[in-house]
């Protein structure tokens, strides 16, 4: 897939940052293994957001933030955005802490999918109704514990150009807590401004050849834009995800298209 007509970053450059990334990698398995045990929850959030910052620089992924990520929230929290990439996890913790609710195959993947769970990552298999009860009964017990949560009601990604139907079953719990809910819009763009494909994972793209596509990007630029929070009460969840999905789609001047999203590839891809 050809992402830009900007020059591919040379492929020696691509080894060292590849290997950096394993390096990092290892060394985030590490100190959740040795320290996090260790830590109040405080630190290990402020450890994963710099963890988070670090993954980013390394890829040379520059993140831009516009609007104000919440804080000193009293009531439960529910983070909602469009999904592009494998990028957004790490882009959305780099500035605010939140247990993603993310498809069952992550939790398969070599090591990013151990690190996914220990950092409190919440697994879904999806269209499994009785799965997705427990992990609305996960979704209260953190709400219980003071944590927020995000998810990403596309249930799959798409190439950033469009945004796909928003599904409501995992805004029930933010309607039976009276949660308040914070639409995210993300996109990723090039050095011109425009949408920036090399960032998405989507279809049979397979996860080395993700990474491959961002190493070739000289610099990607990310945006991440915090919009009104909107109040659950008094809404159905099919209304908050209505509500969600017209404010990213407008903040980010995309359509909304009525087709099922592309099937996001699955852990079978690292050993292809």
């Amino acid at each position: 897939m050809k992402a830009s007509g900007a020059t591919p970053t040379p492929f020696p450059v691509r080894c060292y940052r590849a290997a950096r990334i394993v390096l990092h990698l290892f060394a985030g398995a590490a100190e959740v293994a040795l320290v996090f045990p260790l830590r109040t929850k405080m630190r290990r959030d402020r450890a994963i957001a710099r963890w988070s910052a670090r993954l980013l620089a390394i890829l040379n992924v520059q993140p831009s933030v516009r609007g104000a990520p919440p804080a000193g929230v009293r009531r439960p929290a529910v983070l909602v955005a469009n999904h592009v990439s494998w990028l957004d996890i790490a882009l959305v913790h780099s500035v605010w802490q939140a247990r993603f609710v993310a498809k069952s195959e992550v939790r398969r993947w070599p090591l990013v999918g151990w690190l996914s769970a220990r950092t409190g990552t919440l697994f879904i298999e999806r269209g499994r109704n009785r799965h997705a009860a427990r992990i609305n009964q996960a979704i209260h017990a953190a709400f219980e514990r003071g944590e927020a949560i995000a998810i990403f009601p596309e249930g799959a990604t798409t190439h950033g150009r469009e945004l796909t139907r928003f599904h409501a079953s995992l805004l029930q719990p933010a309607v039976d807590e009276a949660a308040v809910v914070y639409p995210v819009a993300l996109r990723y763009l090039d050095t011109a401004g425009n949408i920036n494909v090399a960032a998405s994972y989507v279809g049979e793209t397979t996860l080395a050849q993700s990474l491959g596509m961002i190493l070739r990007q000289r610099t990607i630029r990310a945006e991440l834009l915090f919009l009104p929070p909107i109040d659950a009460i008094g809404k159905s969840r099919r209304e908050l995800a209505a509500l969600t999905q017209a404010r990213i789609a407008e903040a980010l001047n995309l359509p909304v298209s009525g087709r099922a999203p592309d099937r996001s590839a699955g852990p079978r891809d690292a050993r292809r």
